[in-house]
């Protein structure tokens, strides 16, 4: 139909660039969002609860549970023998058995489980069971594990240059320790599956995963059956940060198995305390290094041991470690280098990912060697580190042997920042302050970050996505991609309305499923938007480039000549609706539905030799944080924050921007206020809110800047150009850690000796050490 009368009733935007609100916000806010637990149960649905061990390491000399069994309400008690499949949820390795058999490796882990009519009667239940141990030694510590070589996997090296010899002949040499501790989730909606039994066997799993495939496989594995006898679905998450990609298998598994055995629909959600007994943290670290160096800090050479604790199993402890020895340099140029690694395994539960994926923990030695290079040579820290960024060749290799193309990127974010926050004039005035203050002190650090976007598990770096354009006009996308509040789903939602040039409102959002994308990766490692974004692209495209050629022929152009912006489309001097060119289209018999695929290019890694691009490209960025610190008691506070980050060119400012500021504050908490704590049994004592504090609003600074830097574009071909957001802003919460240590160094003579978190009272040891 001719249409060049019309003209569109909205003038022409783009949708990509543009900063909308998340898709669910309205949901968030008003409580309409639906989560796996607000799902309406089906009749006769059964609750469980899981019976946990009591002990670190020992054998399992006794289990009744007749008692158990016997209680009101029960309807079926399950152990590993009744798993008709595998007794296992590793995701890499078949070391994660879903209930313990004959012995318990970590307090906390699963024994079995009680299905009931109610949650109150399986928690009753459960604890009728009778269970008596026959204690063996455990490994509890990262000291004891590498005192008795207890590892996951051998020790690993990267080396570049001779960092021995380097060593030898360096003007000037130091050596340190620092200690780094874990961190828990404490995702808002915890752990959380429905299993609900379908005809011929098959099952249907609603779960809180980041990883609905492998949700799949290892349920379909424990079943013994085909993984087409299961469908995982996911629509949002409340929260995730990495406690969902591996570990939320168990909780689907022991649902799924409890529908299976008693044919009724069955629901797994574990309160705080247990989900924090059962599930894996970040991973804590003992790092030590020794660095040589010049007259004006540049460093010559750097060995760097790190020995991060894995716990009783793998999961995906050799990945992470992977990463952290990826991230030993953070953004600095070490010509002459030596990183070895530790995975150390002991008898507490398996940690596991988390935004950052070991790269924050190891960022955190080289930091704090560069500090006390600045220290021992009485120069700022700030300089020291602007004098060790990477830069031009020669000065552009990393450990691994991968070239940093964004040397210069680094430096001027680094100088950019250190103009804007004023750096240079408030280290003056910080210096007059504590000269005249004997009890309040303040300090100030300006930090850089570098980190690697891409899955260092190669095949990892892939997606699907599958895109429906309905006869009325009308979007639907699905992509492998999971929702955990971060942003995906509109950021995705975006790149399809711009592909078709239509508004974001016609494309509709639906839940992850595994029955419509299969074989999906884990939303993780920052590249959620990378990877779905070029899927749902590439899909988007396919149906485009049909109606563009339909549209040619029906108007006699060149399909060059079609071009679709505004909820319009132009072929030559022909303007029609979208809306109408698809009714035509379908009319014609035009295929209207189309699957996306994306892969990353350029990545390559030798795991063996240590040498090769793990990473497609990096994400950059520079803090400024200044504290005020009570010497009298340990306590402090963040005064003011400055924070510099590359995102490319942003598909949403607004999503980007919160991905920033939410980042930074889970950084600090890690940092400062969240500690983990097991007792000398190997029992978690720090397990509900009341004894884990993460970061509150009065915790955040009032005076808290954020600048997402302008006028950038992705080297490298993502997707818009924009560079990933997730995890990288995390690691710019150091400029918080080392404006404490700036504090610190204001009083007394000697090290530093300040571990992580860096709660008041380490604060106040750390005071004490140096008086």
């Amino acid at each position: 139909m001719n249409d060049r009368a019309k003209r569109p009733e909205t003038a022409a935007r783009a949708v990509v660039g543009a900063a909308l609100t998340h898709d669910s916000a309205l949901k968030h806010a008003t409580g309409e969002a639906i989560y796996v637990d607000d799902i309406p149960e089906p009749p006769g649905t059964l609750h469980l609860h899981v019976g946990l061990s009591g002990e670190a390491h020992a054998d399992v000399a006794r289990l009744d549970l007749d008692a158990t069994r016997a209680a009101p309400g029960v309807v079926a008690v399950l152990t590993a023998a009744d798993i008709p499949g595998v007794n296992d949820v590793g995701p890499v390795r078949a070391d994660d058995p879903i209930f313990a058999e004959g012995v318990v490796e970590y307090a906390g882990q699963a024994l079995f489980a009680v299905a009931a009519e109610t949650l109150a009667e399986a928690r009753a239940a459960a604890k009728r069971a009778v269970v008596e141990y026959a204690p063996r030694e455990a490994i509890l510590a990262i000291e004891d594990a590498l005192a008795k070589e207890s590892y996951i996997e051998p020790p690993r090296t990267f080396r570049r240059g001779d960092a021995e010899a380097a060593l030898a002949r360096a003007p000037h040499r130091l050596s340190g320790e620092i200690r780094i501790g874990g961190q828990d989730h404490f995702y808002l909606e915890g752990q959380v599956a429905l299993a609900i039994p379908m005809e011929d066997g098959d099952m249907l799993v609603q779960s809180s995963t980041q990883h609905p495939s492998e949700v799949q496989h290892l349920v379909a594995r424990m079943l013994g059956r085909p993984d087409n006898a299961v469908t995982v679905e996911v629509r949002r998450m409340g929260g995730a940060f990495g406690g969902k990609e591996t570990q939320a298998a168990a909780f689907a598994c022991i649902a799924a198995l409890a529908a299976h055995r008693t044919k009724r629909p069955a629901k797994l959600r574990p309160d705080r305390d247990d989900d924090m007994r059962m599930t894996g943290k970040r991973h804590d670290f003992l790092a030590r290094y020794e660095v040589g160096f010049d007259e004006t800090g540049r460093i010559l050479g750097a060995e760097i041991m790190l020995a991060g604790r894995c716990g009783r199993s793998a999961d995906l402890s050799m990945a992470i470690n992977d990463r952290a020895m990826f991230h030993a340099d953070n953004a600095y140029f070490l010509e002459n280098a030596a990183i070895r690694s530790y995975r150390c395994r002991t008898h507490t539960v398996s940690n596991t990912a988390f935004r950052g994926f070991g790269g924050p923990q190891r960022m955190m030695a080289i930091e704090a060697a560069i500090d006390d290079i600045a220290r021992r040579l009485g120069r700022d820290p700030a300089e020291v580190r602007r004098r060790n960024l990477y830069g031009a060749a020669p000065r552009n290799v990393t450990p691994y042997h991968m070239t940093v193309e964004d040397g210069d990127l680094l430096a001027m974010l680094f100088d950019r920042i250190e103009t804007s926050a004023s750096y240079r004039g408030r280290r003056a005035e910080i210096t007059a302050f504590n000269a005249r203050n004997p009890v309040i002190k303040r300090g100030i650090a300006l930090t850089p970050v570098k980190f690697g976007i891409s899955f260092t598990t190669p095949h990892l770096n892939q997606a699907g996505a599958l895109v429906h354009v309905y006869a009325d006009g009308s979007v639907q996308l699905n992509h492998g991609g999971t929702e955990m509040g971060q942003g995906l789903f509109v950021k995705v939602a975006q790149v399809v309305a711009e592909t078709f040039g239509i508004a974001v409102e016609r494309v509709k959002i639906t839940a992850t499923s595994t029955g419509k994308v299969p074989n999906t990766s884990p939303t993780a490692a920052s590249s959620g938007s990378d990877l779905n974004g070029k899927a749902a692209e590439a899909a988007a495209r396919t149906i485009r480039d049909r109606l563009a050629a339909f549209a040619a022929e029906r108007f006699g152009v060149d399909p060059a000549e079609v071009a679709f912006a505004g909820g319009r489309v132009r072929a030559g001097a022909t303007e029609i609706a979208f809306d109408e060119l698809v009714g035509l289209a379908y009319l014609g018999r035009v295929s209207l539905s189309a699957t996306g695929f994306y892969r990353t290019p350029k990545i390559h890694f030798d795991r063996a030799a240590g040498r090769g691009r793990p990473f497609f490209y990096f994400a950059c960025g520079a803090a400024v944080s200044e504290v005020a610190l009570d010497t009298l008691t340990g306590e402090y506070r963040l005064l003011r924050v400055d924070l510099l980050h590359d995102v490319g060119r942003s598909i949403n400012p607004a999503v980007d921007r919160g991905q920033i500021e939410g980042g930074f504050v889970q950084g600090m908490g890690w940092l400062t206020t969240e500690e983990l704590w097991w007792d000398r049994r190997g029992r978690l004592r720090t397990h509900a809110p009341s004894t884990y504090k993460i970061p509150v609003m009065s915790d955040v600074p009032e005076d808290f800047r954020v600048t997402i830097l302008e006028g950038s574009a992705n080297r490298e071909e993502t997707i818009y150009r924009s560079k990933a957001v997730g995890e990288p802003p995390l690691m710019l919460a150091l400029s918080v850690f080392h404006a404490l240590r700036d504090a610190i160094a204001s009083v007394g003579r000697g090290p530093i000796a300040l571990d992580a978190p860096a709660t008041p009272e380490r604060v106040l040891m750390a005071l004490e050490a140096r008086a």
